[in-house]
């Protein structure tokens, strides 16, 4: 997922079937470019390994690898990382970035760790997010950081279903999420303007970023 919008149906939203289809045929769902909470706080960061789970057409993994990062991109469409690794072909940075399918839901990090793990607008059902937090927390290498990006609640948002709005949640929410050993950094609702169907408006980001120190 993105942060550029779309409207999903009720049915297939959380499930890897919807997704799917989605990502049949060629035309992009997503603008390509990085979402920005990314930028700002990896952008600060010394490269070293990341992985980006729900990593869509991999907008992200593409431009963490243009910044000298090494990237597992993670999605739990397998035609969305097949159009993921064709954007880091075409962009020349195929070579740094590797590919994994699973569901967040279910990650296990099985003894694989990152210096960056970061997920961006991923919004699974019935307040899963805070054990997503959790399970993603394991992959995160001593001294790497946990970027968790997703749409706070908003009037703003009637394009999206009912379902999905009662999946969004605000930073502080993932706080029980964190494993013992863990720092947060950034616990915050960020404003951020967007345009839909002509008319600009502000929504916030929840952005949380924690270190892990031991």
């Amino acid at each position: 997922m993105s942060e550029h919008e779309h409207d999903p149906t009720e049915t297939d939203f959380f499930e890897p079937a919807g997704w799917e289809e989605r990502y049949v045929g060629d035309d992009a769902m997503w603008s390509g470019r990085p979402n920005p909470q990314l930028v700002t706080e990896a952008g600060r960061l010394t490269p070293g390994t990341a992985l980006d789970v729900g990593c869509g057409e991999g907008g992200d993994v593409v431009w963490l690898a243009q910044q000298g990062w090494y990237v597992t991109g993670a999605d739990f469409s397998a035609n969305g990382l097949a159009r993921a690794a064709r954007h880091a072909e075409q962009a020349g940075v195929a070579d740094c970035t590797d590919w994994w399918q699973v569901d967040a839901r279910a990650f296990a990090a099985e003894g694989r760790r990152f210096d960056l793990v970061t997920t961006h607008f991923l919004h699974p059902p019935d307040h899963g997010m805070v054990e997503v937090t959790r399970r993603l927390a394991e992959a995160v290498a001593p001294g790497g950081h946990l970027l968790v990006v997703g749409h706070a609640p908003s009037a703003h948002h009637t394009q999206l279903s009912e379902s999905h709005r009662r999946a969004m949640w605000e930073a502080a929410e993932l706080l029980p999420g964190l494993p013992e050993g863990f720092e947060a950094v950034v616990v915050e609702q960020r404003p951020r303007t967007v345009e839909r169907d002509g008319e600009s408006f502000d929504i916030e980001d929840s952005t949380l970023l924690a270190r892990r120190t031991t």
